[in-house]
């Protein structure tokens, strides 16, 4: 016998029951296709034809076979073998010959240290020696600044003396060469022909070069024309024909007439 509670859930059961199986065939009403089928008609279509074709088929096709070129092969260098790498070898020698090499660095270096120790006291000795030095030429120069002015002044009253002497030679010598120069001309003017230079007062001037005998060492110059050729050449050769010209006995004076320069006028 059932009891009360059982009975609740019974029925819940029986309905969801009916419930599935209500909506399992809902579905298969909605998917079966009432429409009635039609049966499909099959037509053939005749052709007719007079003859019968000739259906014999084509022949087949020439296949020309198509030749290609032999590949190029190319050299292909072979691959260098690759160089082996040694391994390092630890060289006892080279180890020892580098000990070595780093000691007289080192020896070296303390070498050019202890060196330069050495100039900088000997640096420090030169310059305290030259302070002394300076201060002992100060004073040997201001004893010779002292001695060198009196000697100046003593030599500018010499030389004031011998100026004044050179002075009155050069004033006597500029006498005597001026004295010579008119011995000179006068003596060529003497030797001109004065009827080539016609009436006028014609002026002109010849250079020329005279040994210290007198004697000419070359032709004369014609520095300045008179305008009259014939006057020209008649003091040219009055000048030849004066050889030689008259020169003081000092050999010092004799080196003023070496190269001369003279005007003349024929006819005053």
């Amino acid at each position: 016998m059932l009891k009360s509670y059982e009975k609740e859930i019974s029925w819940k059961a029986g309905a969801y029951a009916i419930a599935v199986h209500l909506a399992l065939l809902g579905g298969l009403l909605i998917s079966f296709n009432w429409k009635a089928a039609h049966p499909v008609l099959n037509v053939a279509e005749v052709e007719l034809w007079e003859s019968i074709p000739n259906t014999a088929p084509p022949p087949p096709p020439v296949i020309v076979p198509k030749i290609e070129p032999a590949p190029v092969v190319k050299d292909v260098p072979e691959p260098k073998p690759e160089a082996k790498v040694e391994e390092p070898k630890v060289d006892i020698a080279l180890e020892k010959k580098k000990e070595l090499e780093q000691k007289k660095l080192e020896e070296k270096a303390a070498k050019q240290e202890a060196e330069k120790l050495k100039k900088e006291r000997l640096a420090a000795i030169q310059a305290d020696t030259l302070k002394d030095e300076k201060r002992d030429s100060e004073k040997q120069l201001n004893d010779k600044k002292a001695k060198d002015e009196l000697k100046k002044l003593q030599q500018e009253l010499s030389a004031e003396g011998d100026q004044q002497a050179l002075a009155a030679k050069a004033s006597a010598n500029a006498g005597v060469i001026d004295e010579y120069k008119r011995k000179i001309q006068d003596k060529i003017k003497g030797n001109v022909n004065n009827e080539l230079c016609g009436d006028g007062k014609p002026v002109l001037k010849f250079k020329i070069d005279l040994l210290p005998s007198g004697e000419l060492s070359g032709n004369p110059k014609l520095t300045k024309t008179s305008g009259l050729e014939a006057c020209d050449d008649a003091v040219e050769r009055a000048i030849m024909a004066s050889q030689p010209l008259p020169l003081p006995e000092d050999v010092a004076l004799k080196s003023q007439f070496r190269n001369l320069n003279l005007t003349f006028t024929p006819n005053n």
